[in-house]
């Protein structure tokens, strides 16, 4: 048996190849959008990718399903529980997969979505009753089980999925014996769960005796923990969950319309019309100088998480990119189903650096900068835009909080007559915000530097 993951740290999304030496047959389970690292593996091992596997429909990405099946004639299989526009054959409870010396068992696990399974890989050259690998999907992370909220927009109660990853924790995973390794969809930085650890796997063992779900307790405490502090669902979630369901293009369609250089001025005309001008250049050269009007989501970022969650997904979206990063930026758009690129910006930010009518700029300060500026008269108005639960652990004195997630609803809270230098945990968040804000309007606007770690770093006081 061949076994191999994948890690998407951008999306902090784990896909997995197994395949069998003597049939030569491969399956991929949960891939993602871009499909060529699977094929080129397959490949590269001399196997044939006959079978694609989605443990449930994932909200934060849009799989590469339709992709590998289109590339590869593979057979898709879902949950029995599924509906899909495309065809599927659907795995029950026990339904299986075989190849060779490889068996892949499906085990119905709702909870974080109605559809989820888990996948049980045996090797049957070793031992043909006990899987070596449970593929939990997002039912069961390390550490953590997926949040059960993301359906309520399709009718499904929170508290009920909740109920039901009680019975699949405990009625169906905690049966297996405590050496089955755990591979899950995502790690730390997802936000399908609230407490993942950065771990790619563990055991079943291990998890027993660790995370909190497998704790002892009535059902009703357990929905309880499992709906409470959930983190902030980003706006593209039911989206990207309904574009799995659907026959929709593939990326390659995507591509072929987002890739194509665009000219200065007709960027221009689209902007003044209502498009997006996404400039995916990094917080220091953004500063430096931007398109009037253009918003900042640096590739070395969560760029696709940020961009679903802020950006208007009915809007056309032009790129500006540093020279040989377009590509990326438009294929990490389309892993979540933004497929309405219409180009980029011919010669990148050289097309603009003449044109001093068109061009904004912004300053960014160090942490001794701003100390210095904070103890003088006039201080500047400080922002921080991270999240409500980072803010009570520690801030700067006298900040106000604004999350990213809700500054454009509550810009007329910030205020007109003074400097405001926004700042975040690192320098990335901010910068999206000072893009939005100067987006409306807004002007004397800064910048921290490295944000609130540069800030600690330089050894200046928090409230805790």
């Amino acid at each position: 048996m061949i076994f191999k993951s994948y890690y998407l740290g951008c999306l902090a999304h784990a896909s997995y190849l197994i395949g069998d030496e003597a049939t030569k047959t491969a399956v991929i389970v949960d891939p993602q959008r871009d499909i060529e690292q699977y094929t080129n593996d397959a490949r590269s091992l001399g196997l044939t990718i006959r079978h694609v596997i989605l443990t449930h429909f994932h909200a934060d990405f849009v799989a590469g399903h339709l992709e590998l099946a289109e590339a590869t004639g593979a057979r898709i299989h879902l949950g029995a529980r599924a509906k899909a526009e495309y065809a599927f054959e659907p795995m029950k409870d026990g339904a299986s997969i075989e190849f060779g010396s490889v068996k892949l068992a499906a085990l119905e696990t709702p909870g974080h979505t109605p559809e989820g399974i888990t996948i049980l890989v045996y090797d049957l050259s070793k031992d043909a009753m006990k899987p070596t690998a449970a593929l939990t999907g997002d039912t069961l992370f390390v550490g953590d089980v997926g949040r059960p909220d993301l359906m309520a927009s399709a009718g499904f109660s929170a508290d009920d999925l909740a109920g039901a990853m009680y019975d699949s924790i405990h009625t169906k995973l905690e049966t297996l014996p405590d050496d089955v390794q755990v591979w899950p969809a995502h790690g730390a930085g997802s936000m399908c769960g609230k407490q993942l650890s950065n771990e790619r796997f563990s055991t079943i063992g291990a998890q027993r005796a660790s995370n909190w779900a497998f704790r002892a307790m009535p059902k009703a405490e357990f929905v309880r923990e499992a709906t409470r502090d959930l983190p902030m669902q980003p706006a593209y979630f039911g989206f990207a969950a309904d574009l799995n369901r659907r026959h929709r293009p593939t990326l390659t369609a995507a591509l072929a319309r987002a890739l194509k250089p665009v000219s200065l001025d007709e960027i221009v005309r689209a902007l003044n019309a209502g498009a997006i001008v996404l400039d995916a250049r990094e917080p220091d050269d953004f500063a430096r100088g931007h398109l009037a009007g253009s918003v900042n989501l640096g590739l070395s970022g969560k760029y696709a998480t940020w961009a679903g969650t802020l950006l208007d997904r009915t809007k056309p979206i032009y790129l500006v990119a540093a020279p040989g990063k377009e590509t990326e930026a438009a294929v990490r758009l389309g892993r979540i189903g933004f497929d309405q690129v219409k180009g980029f910006l011919a010669e990148g930010a050289a097309a603009f650096a003449s044109r001093a009518d068109l061009v904004r700029s912004f300053q960014r300060w160090t942490a001794l900068e701003l100390a210095q500026q904070l103890a003088a008269p006039n201080p500047p108005h400080v922002l921080d835009v991270r999240a409500e639960t980072e803010w009570r652990e520690k801030r700067i004195e006298g900040a106000q909080l604004v999350p990213l997630p809700e500054l454009e609803r509550r810009i007329a809270e910030i205020p007109k007559d003074r400097r405001v230098v926004i700042h975040c945990a690192g320098g990335y968040r901010s910068s999206i915000a000072a893009s939005l804000l100067m987006k409306h309007g807004r002007t004397n606007l800064e910048d921290l530097i490295g944000g609130l770690g540069a800030w600690e770093k330089a050894n200046n006081p928090v409230v805790r």
